[in-house]
């Protein structure tokens, strides 16, 4: 766990579709600075906080109009950022693919500090062993034999959900969408599928395949690696048994749709959705911006809205827009595509605004930096 000291500060990443936003707090989450935009106004899908060298490393994946999708980092919090030359994540020519958008940045374990992996569109894993100054395919994921059967979601067919398990190094789950849920034990060698029980209603041929659902986020608790959560286009679900078998978890939620499934980083079973209506009407029930809360994985559920907007709320929060930081207290943030960004200083029970009027939020990534 990190421990605040009278230097540490929280740093809030702000990924929006025109730029990236850096906010900061001294003072426990109460007052915020917010600086940007960073990256030339250039669509920010992803972005990382990596705390574990002597200085913290920030990361975006940001894309172009014009110049196409690219990765970048900072060693000064964000004062400046620098491109790596050559591209650090490039598609080898036998693959005759072409990088579309980096989805996911996720910094390894501590005793790796080097260790960075990377999810894109189109679906593929990478792996960098110089804190993501290059990346590596991983061949075992890119040659499955199911590739030729997964296909775009309405975001496109990207590897957006990458746990590594904490554990044991050989092990590690990814998701995409759409896809499904898959699951490595030989250090990506090989790869299968963990969708046993999530259904795929939008799949005319088979209720529960076992492989193609539209995941859109999976989450654990690093003290409970056999527990994941799941949030699908369709359905909140956990599994107890690391992938192998999934159980509903959404009776007590006004719906099953959403895009978010975040993990209270010390109180394993406690996590944290925000449900839309339906994949059609995806807006927040009855029009009001709601957090829902469960302490005991999802067996009941509680609402958290002291301080968010009432009604006539219609923004969506997308995959990667909401996330936990890792205070002995933490603090739960969550982005809107209406360009608003809320916090809660304690653990979901009162809100308050970080920012407004931004772009479009596509991610938020939240530390304690030094």
């Amino acid at each position: 766990m990190l421990k605040e000291s009278p230097m540490t500060q929280t740093m809030v990443l702000i990924g929006t579709r025109k730029g990236l936003w850096t906010a900061t707090s001294d003072d426990d989450r109460q007052s915020w600075t917010v600086r940007g935009p960073d990256l030339g106004l250039n669509e920010v899908a992803a972005c990382a906080i990596d705390t574990r060298g002597a200085t913290p490393r920030l990361f975006a994946g940001a894309s172009s109009s014009h110049w196409g999708p690219a990765m970048s980092y900072s060693d000064d919090l964000g004062a400046t950022w620098t491109e790596p030359d050559p591209a650090p994540i490039s598609f080898p020519q036998e693959t005759e693919a072409a990088l579309a958008r980096v989805w996911q940045i996720m910094p390894g374990p501590a005793d790796q500090p080097d260790l960075v992996w990377a999810g894109t569109e189109p679906s593929a894993l990478w792996r960098s062993e110089d804190r993501g100054v290059s990346f590596r395919l991983n061949q075992g994921l890119w040659d499955h034999p199911h590739r030729k059967e997964w296909e775009p979601g309405g975001g496109g067919q990207a590897l957006h959900t990458i746990l590594p398990h904490p554990a044991d190094s050989r092990q590690m789950h990814i998701a995409m969408s759409t896809g499904g849920v898959y699951r490595t034990t030989d250090d990506g060698v090989s790869w299968n599928p963990a969708n046993k029980g999530i259904q795929g209603s939008f799949l005319p041929a088979d209720e529960f395949p076992e492989y193609g659902q539209c995941v859109h986020k999976v989450a654990r608790h690093p003290e409970r690696p056999d527990q994941l959560f799941a949030q699908n286009h369709g359905g909140v679900y956990r599994s107890d048994d690391e992938g192998e078998t999934w159980v509903s978890i959404a009776d007590g939620l006004p719906a099953d749709f959403g895009f978010n499934m975040v993990v209270h980083p010390h109180a394993p079973g406690t996590v944290y959705v925000i449900p839309l209506v339906a994949d059609v009407e995806r807006i927040p029930p009855d029009a009001r911006c709601r957090v829902y809360r469960s302490r005991d994985a999802g067996q009941t559920w509680e609402e958290l809205s002291r301080g968010l907007p009432e009604d006539r709320f219609y923004a969506t929060v997308m995959r990667d827009a909401m996330c936990a930081d890792d205070a002995p207290i933490p603090g739960i943030y969550f982005g809107t595509r209406s360009g608003s960004v809320f916090v809660s200083a304690d653990e979901g029970e009162s809100w308050s605004a970080i920012a407004a009027h931004l772009p479009d939020v596509l991610c938020v990534r939240a530390g304690m930096v030094g």
